[in-house]
């Protein structure tokens, strides 16, 4: 039997009266997050840019290059998948979080040591940078190699950290990519000589008044 209702509207659908089960809905196929970092020129650190979401780490590569690159000068690019970062808890402006943590023992080690690149938030409100790179046999051991070898350039309010192997690097022989018209002129209207024509044609007509 069919639900009835004051309004005509609702008695049309036809709604069965008593409550049917839902059948549970297919997980969506969501795209992985990523995370980019850019160098703006030579011998610059890489800096925190923002995030993408992509299939995998070549698509968010080129996502990052088109969504940051043309922003300001790029040289360089990093992609790193967002759940490879290991984060530290935060710590207040003008503190260093390395003196405020307690870096536990590690419950899982590689059998060999891997390089690990450390990224330092020197400000909350800014964008976290690139520290270097240490070697280690864990997230807890590049921490703490971290603050021996970092950890004195404070403040410092948060940490991130990731193995290398993990991080999709812009090669330096790919650097042509970079390449974009140093001026972009075509964009500000004072590069289109507009007021020439205008004043000839002012000039024209004022003589044709006269």
């Amino acid at each position: 039997m069919s639900l009835t209702s004051l309004d005509p509207r609702v008695t049309r659908l036809n709604l069965p009266e008593e409550a049917q089960p839902i059948e549970p809905k297919p997980e969506l196929d969501q795209f992985e997050t990523y995370e980019a970092f850019h160098q703006k020129k030579e011998g610059a650190a890489h800096t925190y840019v923002g995030p993408v979401h992509a299939p995998n780490e070549d698509v968010a590569f080129l996502f990052a290059k088109e969504q940051y690159s043309r922003r300001f000068p790029c040289v360089g690019l990093w992609i790193a998948r967002t759940e490879h970062i290991q984060v530290t808890p935060y710590a207040g402006d003008g503190e260093n979080v390395y003196e405020m943590m307690r870096v536990e023992e590690p419950t899982e080690r590689s059998e060999e040591v891997e390089s690990y690149e450390i990224f330092h938030l020197k400000k909350r409100g800014k964008a976290h940078t690139h520290a270097g790179r240490v070697i280690a046999t864990s997230y807890q051991e590049a921490l703490q190699e971290a603050r021996t070898q970092f950890g004195e350039k404070g403040p410092i309010v948060n940490v991130w950290v990731v193995k290398s192997k993990h991080v999709l690097q812009s090669a330096e022989e790919d650097k042509d990519m970079w390449t974009t018209i140093p001026e972009k002129k075509y964009r500000e209207a004072i590069a289109y000589k507009v007021m020439d024509k205008i004043t000839k044609y002012k000039e024209e007509h004022k003589t044709t008044a006269q």
